[in-house]
């Protein structure tokens, strides 16, 4: 392991500002998906109406991240490429947030569907404008292999602080102390979440410094007037990272590990409510959400230190390889953990199973900000961590959209009966069943999928010296 130069440290502060960011990215689509929930049981929508409204904004980000993603790497401004865009975008996307869900059960259908689907539009094309630009600030934030992983880390850990409170919105909207109706809970606790959003979303765009973009050559010069031109220049970036071999590994590993941990992610609460507790609510309790928060607390503070580590001292690729080896463990244990007779087991493979997200975007992200000097090193400027992140990330989209679907054809094929008060005890052992050998799978995949990814630490490092050859340190 090389000795990191004092220029490619970030900062304490500027790790703060950044997992700040990260806890919003986290924050706004786990509040989201719990909140959905309530649209059908608070506010009365149509589960195919309601699951239209969580579709279709998904279409839209097809579209438009890629777009945002080509804008901020092309954008010249003397608060660099992304700054701008994540203050405006934070702003937007706490506002519209709130808004989105100040509906009423006493609205008609028509009225609450139309509504929550303009808002929704809105609110995707707000987080777009934050989301994106971020995540390439933080492909660029250092030049150094090792010190990428441990930025990455310290955000995740960041980031988690959003798993360990939103499964808990389940208990507070419902409280009847708190609030006199479930739908007034939603609206108030949107209000909430929005501003925390909007605090903690301008900090990456105050704080953190990316690249010197004054320094950057051929970039696109945006505006209407060529705006054909520039979606052309968008398509042939585009084609140029399909060509990145090492960049493709990163995707299919992160869609085959996602889709599977995300496709079996309500399984739990099935099983802890029907398996454990025979359908009853009331012995259920809080365990839930005591599973999602402990998971969320193992990853922040026991995985992703040691996920670094493993990283400084194996190299990324060997380190991503351990984790989902050790998070397939995990998983196969949860047949022992999911004990009837003794509640506290579930938190047994909760350590090891959390290896397989807590490595998964601490080192893909570092991972892809090393893919991001290769693309320079190919074809030049203007670097394109807008675009490789927009892409990134919308193959995760695609893995969690396909995995919604998923879910509920693997309920149907084990034999679970929706609305029934209890379930069979071979619906219940099938789903179980399901339950590990479905991400064990897609994850023993993904370690098939990256173990040809050959940027290593040295040729990461021969890759940085060509580049500052050939262009100079355009690094802030």
């Amino acid at each position: 392991m090389s000795e990191i130069a004092i220029k490619d440290i970030v900062p304490f502060g500027q790790k703060m500002a950044y997992g700040t960011g990260n806890l919003v990215l986290n924050l706004l689509p786990a509040a989201l998906n719990i909140f959905m929930f309530f649209l059908v049981t608070a506010f009365g929508m149509d589960p195919l109406m309601a699951g239209l409204l969580g579709g279709l904004p998904r279409l839209f980000d097809a579209v438009t991240d890629p777009i945002m993603g080509f804008i901020s790497d092309n954008t010249k401004s003397k608060w660099g490429r992304r700054r701008p865009y994540i203050v405006i975008g934070a702003i937007l996307s706490g506002v519209i947030f709130a808004l989105l869900w100040q509906l009423n059960a006493g609205n008609s259908q028509d009225y609450n569907f139309w509504y929550f689907l303009i808002f929704s539009l809105i609110f995707t094309l707000g987080n777009t404008m934050y989301a994106t630009p971020f995540v390439g600030l933080g492909y660029e934030m250092t030049t150094d292999y090792n010190e990428r992983t441990r930025l990455m880390a310290f955000a995740q850990t960041m980031g988690q602080i959003a798993w360990m409170v939103v499964p808990w919105f389940w208990v507070l909207v419902a409280d009847p102390d708190l609030f006199a109706t479930q739908d007034e809970g939603v609206r108030k606790m949107a209000i909430i979440v929005g501003g925390a959003c909007i605090l903690l979303g301008i900090l990456p765009g105050l704080f953190c410094k990316g690249l010197d973009a004054s320094e950057m050559k051929n970039r696109a010069e945006l505006n209407f007037a060529n705006i054909f031109k520039n979606l052309a220049k968008l398509w042939k970036s585009i084609k140029e990272i399909s060509n990145n071999g090492p960049f493709l590994r990163l995707c299919g590993a992160t869609f085959l590990v996602f889709n599977g941990f995300q496709l079996i992610a309500g399984f739990a609460y099935f099983i802890i409510v029907f398996h454990m507790f025979n359908g009853d609510y009331g012995l259920t309790g809080t365990w839930p959400a005591w599973f999602a928060t402990m998971s969320a607390v193992a990853t922040a503070f026991l995985v992703i230190p040691i996920i670094s580590y493993m990283s400084d001292k194996f190299g990324k690729r060997n380190a991503f390889i351990i984790a989902t080896l050790i998070s397939i463990v995990g998983y196969t244990l949860k047949w022992w953990g999911f004990d009837p007779t003794n509640p506290w087991l579930i938190f047994m493979p909760i350590p090891l199973m959390s290896f397989g997200i807590g490595g998964l975007f601490t080192l893909m992200m570092s991972m892809t900000a090393d893919v991001c000097d290769l693309d320079e090193l190919r074809n030049g400027m203007p670097r394109k961590e807008g675009t490789f992140g927009a892409i990134y990330w919308l193959m995760v989209k695609v893995g969690q959209a396909l995995a919604l679907i998923l879910a509920g054809l693997v309920l149907k094929i084990v034999g679970f009966e929706s609305g029934a008060a209890t379930q069979t005890a071979d619906a219940m052992t099938n789903l179980r069943i399901a339950d590990i050998i479905i991400p064990a799978s897609t994850a023993a995949l993904a370690i098939w999928v990256m173990w040809g990814y050959d940027l290593t630490e040295d040729r990461v490092e021969e890759i940085k010296s060509q580049l500052i050859a050939r262009r100079g340190d355009i690094h802030e």
